[in-house]
């Protein structure tokens, strides 16, 4: 981590002021982890199924089918026997979620459409297994099967399957210095959107939910997950977490907790940004650079002079910093004022944003820093926040579950693209999602067909 306090040019106790500057251009390297990457070396023939279960191996499946199974059982005790109910096997699990993932590939958000005859029906993966069948394993799917009586969290259907997938993102990836926190797009399928009438869209936004990630901003690669769930309309739920600074400290805590120490320099954006927290990280030995609103962020302890706009406006590439110890408080003009607060960067670090129209506007490198890494991130949900599964289920955790489904698919083809295996067969997005379908339902034979 690059130190600067030699170069700090005030005290720690308060704020002190950097004149007005117009940047000359320049870059420093910035240090990066020394190991990067996959922990494990897959072999140039693994196949998308190989990749998808360094997250979801057989024995998190087999826990589904037991699951699945007592759940059917005690469902039936208590409300009748179900005839047409035989226990649910391992292969047919996979194929459930084989047809599942499937919704991905085509947009679909009914999955039944296979079976339907008709735009989205495919009759090879019909063949696999009946739609009736298929009815009755999603009727009585479950990852946990009932409430213990020491749990109350509300999503203990789902958290043993997400502490599982923790574990595994862990293990099978090692991510890079810095890393982004943020809100995944994990809704926004374009041709719902333009289609769908105002009441469905009006439904659509009504989840009770919020997913939390921090990803490797190097690779896309998503290291945590964290959701919020809504308990209520009370001041803890979702709409209180929209405008409350201190709930976003919360999810940026519990996403950093096994982050500390190891020196990586994480972004956010202005609803997690405040003095408070980045001040917690550094004891940590976690730096950061983000974004700072004085409408969105929590601006205790930051001076207010920083905080407000001149009456007139300087010119482009020019700047403003105040320093308190490490930390930097930035005011950049571009056509609007721009402030970052930032303690892994030094302001004596010089840098440019490129513009296509404009040329190259001089900035503090924590400016071009922050730029560079969310543009990344950017363009990582343009490509795959529309291969997230479309099958939009009524309960909380099931919806929880398959968008937790649709990340471990999209980190399994993450390292795909930087294993042996890409060389061999080098598989688009959809290819390696198609691929994986026609394996899970035991159709390996088949190539794709994109």
């Amino acid at each position: 981590m690059p130190d600067y306090r030699t170069r700090a040019l005030c005290a720690k106790c308060s704020w002190g002021l950097l004149p007005l500057l117009s940047i000359a251009l320049g870059r420093d390297m910035q240090p990066s982890n020394s190991f990067t990457g996959p922990t494990r070396k897959m072999p140039p023939s693994a196949s998308a199924v190989d990749f998808f279960q360094l997250f979801v191996p057989d024995n998190v499946l087999k826990n589904m089918v037991v699951q699945t199974n007592m759940y059917a059982k005690k469902f039936q005790e208590r409300f009748g026997s179900d005839g047409a109910w035989v226990e649910v096997t391992l292969t047919e699990m996979k194929a459930f979620l084989g047809y599942m993932i499937s919704t991905s590939i085509s947009h679909c958000e009914s999955v039944l459409s296979i079976w339907s005859g008709g735009f989205y029906s495919n009759r090879s993966l019909a063949l696999v297994m009946s739609q009736a069948r298929f009815e009755k394993i999603l009727k009585y799917f479950h990852v946990v099967a009932f409430r213990s009586s020491q749990t109350t969290h509300g999503l203990y259907k789902v958290q043993p399957f997400l502490d599982s997938l923790q574990n595994s993102f862990d293990a099978a990836f090692r991510p890079s210095q810095t890393q982004v926190l943020h809100e995944p797009l994990i809704d926004e399928d374009p041709v719902f959107i333009a289609t769908c009438t105002e009441r469905e869209l009006r439904k659509r936004k009504k989840r009770k939910f919020s997913l939390w990630v921090r990803q490797c901003s190097s690779t896309g690669f998503i290291i945590q997950i964290y959701v919020h769930l809504k308990e209520g309309g009370g001041p803890d739920g979702l709409d209180a977490l929209k405008n409350k600074p201190q709930l976003h400290s919360m999810v940026a805590r519990s996403l950093c907790r096994n982050a500390a120490g190891k020196n990586y320099i994480i972004f956010t954006g202005p609803s997690i940004t405040s003095l408070t927290l980045f001040e917690e990280f550094e004891k940590q030995g976690i730096y950061c650079c983000g974004l700072l609103s004085v409408r969105k962020s929590d601006c205790t302890g930051l001076p207010l002079s920083m905080l407000t706009n001149p009456a007139t406006p300087p010119a482009r590439g020019q700047y403003q910093i105040k320093m308190k110890g490490n930390m930097s408080l930035i005011c950049w003009y571009n056509k609007g004022h721009f402030r970052f607060l930032t303690n892994a960067y030094s302001p004596v670090q010089q840098g440019v944003i490129i513009k296509r129209k404009s040329g190259e506007i001089p900035c503090p490198l924590a400016v071009e820093a922050f730029a560079a890494h969310l543009s990344y991130i950017c363009r990582y949900d343009d490509k795959y926040s529309k291969y997230f599964i479309s099958h939009k289920p009524n309960k909380t955790w099931q919806q929880v579950f398959w968008f937790a489904i649709s990340i471990a698919i999209n980190n399994a083809y993450i390292l795909y693209k930087m294993s042996d295996a890409y060389h061999v067969k080098r598989y688009s997005r959809a290819q390696f999602g198609e691929r994986l379908v026609r394996e899970l339902l035991g159709l390996e034979d088949a190539s794709p067909t994109h």
